[in-house]
């Protein structure tokens, strides 16, 4: 079989992952594609959202489809980094016992880790998290253990402020995408969720996700070869090239935002990993769309989720990040001349 055939076998399988998802979670097409897209394009997520808007069950229901295995911690404040490696308690004889912890409990088999409001626990276990996240791998008991094929995925408490410790920017740089999980604003879909007793029920809505479609432990050669075969033409290297520096100077592009001093809003733009974070994801869109070459709708479609927390503001703006990257991001798309 040639890579291209291959290419296409794995892309209808992805897209099959997408369907079956979309059978527990309804409402979601966008997160669940970005949510996709950063699998294939092995990124972690920032995953952002009301509680109660069905953040984990998304994430179980694409543990199942990928298959592989899947592992939650909930963020506390008392929480150590040696929780995340290794479990101490006293067996039935009395004795202590030390067991691995859930970073390390299920091998190379890890493949979803989810991180429950990660802006609880404190800044020693994100840097141990970031870690991981950097180099799949965690130094433990003389040895070292290697998850070769985890996304990590972690969510924010966005309501309360007593006992958090929020992520510094370096830490949301490791993030491929910031997504945002809204709440379903159509009519039919609002009734389902609330009168429809079959979305009550989690663990029958999982159930209804076929398992296993994808050949998990092939994701880190699939992505590589979807990044090797999707192509960036001249015109939109300089394109990219164009957007990466409106990240850092707007205002040479004529972008303006109401009630903004352009020339004091930026601290710092967008940095190469960062740009190379948005290839990558777009790239993996465009294999998605079927097409073996870049186009600005692909870069349009991952822009703010991959920059929108990579454009650091200055302080007297930081405030209002929420409101700003977003329009920031539409007001680059919108006065960078597409080719």
């Amino acid at each position: 079989m040639s890579s291209q055939e291959q290419l296409e076998d794995w892309r209808q399988l992805a897209l099959r992952v997408e369907t079956e998802v979309a059978k527990a979670v309804i409402g979601q097409t966008q997160t669940i594609r970005l949510i996709n897209v950063a699998l294939f394009a092995r990124g972690h997520v920032l995953l952002e959202g009301d509680v109660g808007v069905g953040k984990t069950t998304v994430l179980r229901a694409f543990s199942r489809a990928i298959g592989g295995d899947f592992e939650r911690v909930e963020g506390t404040v008392d929480l150590m980094p040696g929780d995340l490696v290794y479990h101490t308690y006293v067996d039935a004889q009395g004795r202590p016992r030390i067991d691995p912890g859930p970073l390390l409990r299920h091998g190379e088999r890890l493949v979803t880790f989810f991180f429950n409001e990660i802006n609880r626990a404190r800044p020693q276990v994100q840097s141990l998290l970031l870690r991981a996240m950097a180099e799949r791998t965690v130094s433990a008991f003389d040895r070292e253990y290697s998850f070769p094929h985890m996304t990590v995925f972690a969510d924010r408490n966005k309501v309360e402020r007593e006992e958090t410790f929020e992520l510094a920017s370096a830490a949301r740089d490791r993030f491929m995408f910031e997504l945002n999980m809204p709440k379903p604003a159509d009519p039919g879909i609002r009734r389902s969720l609330v009168f429809d007793t079959a979305f009550h029920d989690t663990e029958g809505l999982i159930d209804r996700v076929a398992s296993g479609i994808l050949p998990w432990d092939r994701l880190n050669a699939i992505g590589a070869q979807v990044q090797r075969t999707v192509r960036a033409s001249q015109t939109i290297e300089r394109y990219v090239l164009e957007l990466w520096e409106a990240t850092e100077t707007p205002q040479k592009f004529g972008i303006r935002l109401e009630g903004v001093d352009m020339e004091r809003l930026i601290l710092a733009g967008a940095s190469p990993r960062g740009m190379s974070a948005l290839l990558r994801a777009a790239r993996t869109v465009a294999w998605l769309e079927g097409r073996t070459h870049l186009e600005p709708a692909d870069l349009a479609a991952v822009l703010t989720p991959v920059l929108g927390h990579r454009i650091f503001f200055t302080p007297v703006y930081e405030l209002r990040r929420a409101e700003l990257s977003e329009a920031l991001a539409a007001q680059i798309m919108d006065k960078i001349a597409v080719p």
